[in-house]
Order: structure tokens, then C-alpha cells, then sequence
């Protein structure tokens, strides 16, 4: 049998009611819900079960909810023995990967990334950042695309290399718009805006860097115990200090999501286990690579009907 990688999804994915079933059925996944509100002092578990949507859509509250969720599930499915060779997540969702290999604990790890949800809102001024998916393009025309538009003043790089024939660019709302216009003059379909908050991933966000960057200092980083696949590098690491790092890196740089998963594919894996709402990691790994096997864990029945 080949080897076993855990993904994490990041935000875009949450949803309210995410992970109720569990937290209501296994005491034991429940205790995270209960140490984030702790932890935060409110309870985001109301707002991650319950709601409304546009509250939980915002930054600082979707990075720790989501975080708590998937962390939740996680539990529930050490119950079923399988243990994963490697681990990553796609941004956010790189701290519960960070969780499930050891390398921070929870608690610090919901406190962090609510900070880096306020310090992301917090760094560019609301309606001058944008976000898009581009449909279609070639990352390497793509990026010349961006470059051109940027040096013509308007600043737009990638974001998030997800998969074959979509990548997210992000940075300023003039950049993004620009390089939308124009993105079938490069082999592109189309450009799909981004309800999002910021500019995330790109230049822009190295205000938010700084910030997470202090709030890291004196939270301890562990080694992890299994290999995490970073997004910065999309190579695996395992020093407590080099993902002190990264995380710093992964800020303001492109998530190298499909390069992530092909790195995996190399060292083995043939089973990637998606735990978290909804499944967007699962479709966009099947359009990597065809052949590996998928599963992905959001709810009691999932967890029930797992069988690898």
C-alpha cells in the first residue's frame, strides 16, 4: 500500500453548522469547540454552528473557526487508526496541519490564526485589494501577464497555483481587474472575481507578515512528527524553527498548491485523506492527478463510511 497524506482546506470553506454533528456526538472532538471559545473569549462555536454567514465569512472569524473544525474532525477519525505519512493544508489550512503533526498546539494555533485574520483585514484598505481565479491560463504566461500590468503601476501577482487551469491572482483592484481583461489574450477562458476581504497572498499583505511575524515570537515550535508539505516551498519540513519561518513567508507569497500535491505523489502518497467542510481540496487534487485515491472527512456519515 502506498503512503497516507491529511489535507486541511483554508478559507472559502467554512460553512455554517460545519462539524456540529460531530461536536454533538463525540465528547472527545467536542473539548476543541470548547477550548477556542475559551481560548478566545467568545464563543465561535455558536457562530461556526449556527451563524449568520456573513459574520462567519469574515477573516478574523472564519481562520479560527475553521481551524477548530477541522481540528474537531481530526479527533473523530483518530478512532478509525489511520495515521498519515505526511500532512499540509492549503494556507489557513497549513496551521492544522501544523496541529495534527504536533508542531503547535492547538490552543496557540487558534489564537495565532484569529491574530493573522485581523492583521490580514487590518493591512490594505478595504475595496483597494482584489482576488480572482483565472481559468484556462498557463502559470508561466500568467505570471508574464502580471508582471506587464504591474509594470505598468498597477501591482497583481499569483496567489494560489491550485491545480491545472486555475490559478488565483491577487493585488491591487486595478491590477486584478487589468490582467482579467486580458486574460484570453494568453490562452486564458476567463477571470472569476473572489468575494474576498483583501489581497491576500501577494506584496500587499507584507504589513499583515510583520505583525504575525511578532506574534510569533516566544510561541513555541515544536518538530513536527510527521513531514508537513509547506506551501512557500511545496516541499516537506520538519524543524519547529524553519516553519516559524515559512508561515511568516506564506503571508504575502503564492500557495503552491498543485506543486504541493505532486511533490506528494512523488514521495509515494496514493491516498489523500481531505478532513474539513466541504471538499474543495478533493476536486481540485483530482485534476492534478486522476489515479490516486480521494476521500474526504466533514461529517459523522463520512467518518462512518470511510474504508481505505
Amino acid at each position: 500500500m502506498g503512503k497516507i497524506a491529511f489535507v486541511f482546506p483554508g478559507q472559502g470553506a467554512q460553512k455554517a453548522g460545519m462539524a456540529k454533528d460531530v461536536y454533538d456526538a463525540n465528547p472527545a472532538a467536542a473539548q476543541y469547540f470548547n477550548k477556542a471559545d475559551e481560548v478566545l473569549g467568545f464563543a465561535i462555536s455558536k457562530l461556526a454552528f449556527e451563524g449568520p454567514e456573513d459574520e462567519l465569512k469574515q477573516t478574523a472569524n472564519t481562520q479560527p473557526a475553521l481551524l477548530t473544525a477541522s481540528i474537531t474532525l481530526l479527533e473523530a477519525l483518530k478512532a478509525n487508526g489511520i495515521q498519515p505519512d505526511y500532512v499540509a493544508g492549503h494556507s489557513l489550512g497549513e496551521y492544522s496541519a501544523l496541529v495534527a503533526a504536533g508542531v503547535l498546539s492547538f490552543e496557540d494555533a487558534v489564537a495565532i490564526v484569529r491574530a493573522r485574520g485581523q492583521f490580514m483585514e487590518q493591512a490594505v484598505p478595504a475595496g483597494q485589494g482584489a482576488m480572482a481565479a483565472v481559468l484556462g491560463a498557463e502559470r508561466a504566461a500568467l505570471s508574464e501577464l502580471c508582471a506587464a500590468v504591474t509594470a505598468d503601476g498597477h501591482a497583481v501577482e499569483l496567489a494560489n497555483v491550485n491545480c491545472p487551469g486555475q490559478i488565483v491572482i491577487s493585488g491591487t483592484r486595478e491590477g486584478v481587474e487589468a490582467v482579467g481583461a486580458r486574460v484570453k489574450e494568453i490562452g486564458g477562458k476567463r477571470a472569476i472575481p473572489l468575494e474576498v476581504s483583501g489581497p491576500f497572498h501577494s506584496s500587499m499583505m507584507k504589513p499583515a507578515a510583520e505583525r504575525l511575524e511578532e506574534r510569533l515570537q516566544g510561541v513555541p515550535f515544536h518538530d513536527a512528527s510527521v513531514p508537513v508539505v509547506a506551501n512557500v516551498t511545496a516541499q516537506s519540513v520538519t524543524s519547529g524553527d524553519e516553519v516559524r519561518k515559512l508561515l511568516v513567508e506564506q503571508v504575502y507569497s503564492p500557495v503552491l498548491w498543485e506543486d504541493s500535491v505532486r511533490y506528494l505523489i512523488e514521495q509515494g502518497v496514493d491516498t489523500f485523506i481531505e478532513i474539513g467542510p466541504g471538499n474543495v481540496l478533493t476536486g481540485l487534487i483530482k485534476k492534478t492527478d486522476k489515479e490516486v485515491r480521494l476521500f474526504n472527512i466533514s461529517s459523522l456519515d463520512s467518518l462512518a463510511s470511510l474504508e481505505l
